[in-house]
């Protein structure tokens, strides 16, 4: 009997310890953390104000050129005539714009386009004659999402293409070989354009597009992209 009771007496004091334990471990993972001091929060401020001038004063010493050049190349796929399969055309692009503030400027564009057109086989033995195209093209430029190290823009350009079809055809000239004819039309390009700034006056961009001309009095919807190295010179 007393040894029973001595048990029970033992078992009530550690279920008693443990509660007391278990109480205490809830108590203080539920305590509330010290709020931040004044002087806590004003230097946190500080740090983050500090933190957003330098971004904006890297934007602005990126992005605040007068003048932006362009180098580069590109590749499209085009459709040489109407009956034809689409061609792989590379290009050379250079261009230069003019920017008024840090979003919006003004960009002339110039580039030519050199590929083999397969024609397919024919009474007169040529099948894959070159072509080239030199295109024209001005219109507005306009950055939506700048950063230090990089930025996203769109543009849309406008102007002109010279199409030089039957330069390699012999004399056959292009209606025999189903090509469209040598001339002047109209040509447009839209492109989304995603640069990393290099330096604050270099920068790489790669741009997708679509580019439309209007050869053979039809619209050529051509898809493509072009890749150049940016110089910015001219503080605004």
């Amino acid at each position: 009997m007393y040894s029973f009771r001595r048990i029970a007496l033992l078992l009530a004091f550690a279920i008693c310890s443990v509660a007391a334990v278990e109480a205490q471990e809830s108590s203080s993972s539920t305590a509330p953390q010290a709020p931040a001091t004044a002087g806590q929060t004003s230097v946190q401020a500080r740090i983050r104000a500090r933190r957003e001038q330098r971004r904006v004063a890297a934007i602005h010493d990126t992005y605040l050129h007068r003048y932006e050049l362009n180098v580069g190349m590109g590749y499209l796929r085009f459709l040489p005539g109407p009956n034809q399969q689409k061609v792989t055309f590379y290009s050379w692009d250079t261009g230069l714009t003019r920017y008024y503030g840090e979003r919006l400027g003004v960009t002339a564009d110039v580039r030519g386009y050199y590929g083999t057109a397969f024609v397919g086989l024919n009474s007169f033995g040529l099948t894959r004659p070159a072509i080239s195209q030199y295109d024209f093209l001005v219109g507005p430029t306009y950055r939506f999402y700048m950063q230090p190290k990089y930025s996203i823009s769109g543009r849309v350009l406008a102007g002109a293409a010279q199409g030089s079809f039957s330069g390699d055809t012999n004399g056959i000239g292009t209606k025999n070989l189903g090509l469209y004819p040598d001339g002047t039309a109209f040509a447009a390009n839209a492109s989304v354009s995603a640069e990393y700034n290099v330096s604050p006056s270099i920068a790489l961009r790669l741009s997708p597009e679509y580019h439309f001309t209007g050869f053979g009095s039809t619209v050529q919807a051509s898809r493509g992209f072009t890749g150049n190295i940016i110089y910015r010179f001219g503080k605004q």
